[in-house]
């Protein structure tokens, strides 16, 4: 780890993610860079049997700014989330998937509202790209059911692609619990919280 905390921390879930993550990679570095802002990407491999983690680590050998962490086996999204939370230094931490179906070109406007008072920017998806009608259906019936179900109000059609300043993930650290449902304990902790929409891409592999 370098000594001097960055500004941004990236946190990138993967599992068997051997055709995208140089492809996520350079997408991040690149949105970033345009903005100089300073960051690491915090990369939590799920249990991956492909070819994840060389690639990652050829990524750290060229690039002190990309950090591994590597699960021993698979223990869950959720919790691959949570340990990149855990490792993360920046002011600001933003969760993104490596498929690319969420863009790193939204995380400079996330910052914008970020910096104009929010303190958990999530992103909202308008339209699904590539998803079938069932899966559309399905997903809709899902978030739909669960803000029935729940008493904390959980947007809808969010998903885990979303901004936190760094009290919200200090919060969040605090929450050990086992069965996990990061973008609903998000939700519950409360902070002033905004939302973003975007058009979700298709896999890019």
């Amino acid at each position: 780890m370098a000594s001097e905390k960055p500004f941004l921390s990236v946190v990138v879930p993967v599992f068997n993610e051997e055709l995208t993550i140089e492809k996520m990679y350079e997408r991040v570095k690149k949105a970033l860079e345009e903005d100089a802002l300073t960051f690491e990407i915090i990369i939590v491999n799920d249990g991956s049997y492909d070819s994840t983690v060389e690639k990652v680590k050829r990524l750290c050998s060229i690039d002190n700014r990309v950090k591994l962490v590597s699960f021993s086996r698979n223990f869950g999204h959720q919790i691959a989330i949570s340990a990149g939370l855990d490792k993360s230094r920046g002011q600001v931490v933003v969760i993104i998937d490596a498929d690319l179906q969420d863009p790193p070109e939204l995380i400079p406007k996330m910052i914008k509202m970020w910096e104009n008072g929010c303190e958990v920017v999530y992103a909202v998806r308008k339209k699904r790209k590539g998803d079938s009608f069932f899966k559309r259906f399905t997903a809709a019936l899902f978030y739909r059911t669960l803000r029935i179900l729940s008493p904390v109000e959980i947007p809808l059609d969010a998903g885990d692609f979303r901004l936190l300043d760094r009290k919200v993930v200090d919060v969040l650290k605090r929450m050990r619990e086992r069965s996990r449902f990061v973008r609903g304990m998000v939700s519950w902790i409360g902070f002033r919280q905004g939302k973003i929409e975007y058009v979700r891409e298709k896999r890019i592999a």
